[in-house]
């Protein structure tokens, strides 16, 4: 894929369809410098990892496009703009002395043979209890009647639901605030870059002092902004926005 042909795409899509840069950046609340930085194929101006996949698939979902073959050139083009990792030499592992195999297997005899005595020693103790008891022995009455079902523990029911798990990333330096099931789980400041997990049953309740510097997944899915750029934001996630996310993924 040649440099230049996915900013060029992406620009071509949203002109053919008549859509303004003012109009993208209020349906998807995602800032004029990253949708710019997006078209011009500026990677410096934009996060990364899951934070520019987010912006990618949050318009290819807006402007009607197929949101994997879209990622996928987002990956390539921004893959040839990356430098190659740097081969790392290779680390051979030093052999053992050579005495360690024979130790190996001098213990592996000597707890072989002990437990061989061990199992006699048992055994033989085994049998000189029973006999020792054997004349003692009274059979017991055999209690009949019907059973009581009144001990018999009944199964409670239970509904299996699928755990929510949050991913909270920070494309710039703001405060956030997550609640899980009505518990606190986070209130500071977060730098820039940084990415947290958080687990619920039910439902999170997320706050940003800076709506577009915040890329919220949800069960590996991405959920719209917190409000509008620039401006603090408050969200509720449960169950419900992930079935959204999924069936609106679906849809050509």
């Amino acid at each position: 894929m040649a440099r230049g042909n996915f900013g060029e795409r992406l620009k071509r899509e949203r002109e053919l369809r008549e859509v303004s840069m003012d109009e993208l950046t209020k349906a998807t609340r995602i800032s004029v410098r990253f949708i710019e930085a997006l078209e011009n194929e500026n990677w410096g101006r934009l996060p990364g990892g899951v934070f520019g996949h987010g912006f990618v698939r949050t318009i290819a979902r807006y402007l009607g496009l197929d949101e994997e073959a879209l990622l996928g050139e987002y990956d390539l083009a921004r893959s040839e703009k990356s430098p190659a990792a740097i081969a790392k030499p290779e680390e051979r592992i030093p052999s053992p002395p050579k005495w360690v195999p024979v130790a190996a297997v001098l213990v592996l005899v000597l707890i072989v043979v002990g437990l061989f005595y061990a199992g006699r020693y048992g055994w033989r103790r085994y049998m000189a209890h029973r006999h020792a008891n054997s004349s003692s022995l009274t059979s017991l009455p055999v209690q009949s009647g019907p059973l009581d079902n009144s001990t018999v523990p009944a199964a409670a029911s239970t509904s299996a639901v699928m755990p929510l798990d949050l991913s909270v990333s920070t494309s710039a330096a703001t405060r956030v605030r997550v609640v899980a099931d009505n518990n606190l789980l986070l209130d500071t400041e977060l730098p820039a870059g940084e990415t947290r997990h958080f687990s619920a049953k039910q439902q999170f309740e997320v706050s940003a002092g800076d709506s577009s510097a915040v890329l919220l997944e949800l069960n590996g899915q991405a959920m719209p902004p917190l409000g509008a750029p620039g401006a603090s934001g408050t969200i509720v996630l449960s169950q419900k926005d992930l079935r959204q996310a999924t069936s609106g993924s679906s849809q050509p």
